[in-house]
């Protein structure tokens, strides 16, 4: 019985995430973002400081992003190939890595894999 107990405990326990890997004393948005037929989807995440991100997830394929203000994507899981504003130049990121985007314009963002983002606003 104590061994089935340990195991039930290891099983729960999860080792605590660094203070960068986690966002303390946030509101989420139950519902969530759900663009391109599901390709990718998100949550947003209100600051005290009035701040507001949106954590989610891009399935493998091209999708096309506007903007209306400036966004910074954080990269944390997967890589992806980015054009800014229809330059017909893009560049490779990695999870680790960010690109900005400037207000009213876009994006155009390719991935062969999941690519886990935050998406900073203002």
């Amino acid at each position: 019985m104590l061994a089935r107990l340990a195991s039930n405990l290891r099983c729960a326990w999860e080792p605590p995430l660094a203070a960068s890997e986690r966002f303390d004393s946030v509101s989420v948005v139950k519902k969530a973002n759900v663009y391109f037929d599901g390709r990718c989807v998100s949550h947003t995440l209100h600051f005290s400081d009035g701040s507001r991100k949106s954590v989610g997830v891009i399935l493998p394929g091209s999708l096309r992003f506007e903007t209306a203000g400036p966004e910074t994507m954080e990269l944390l899981e997967g890589r992806c190939r980015v054009e800014i504003a229809d330059s017909g130049r893009f560049v490779e990121y990695r999870a680790g890595e960010r690109f900005d985007v400037p207000a009213r314009s876009s994006f155009r963002i390719e991935t062969q894999e999941p690519l886990h983002y935050v998406c900073h606003f203002g």
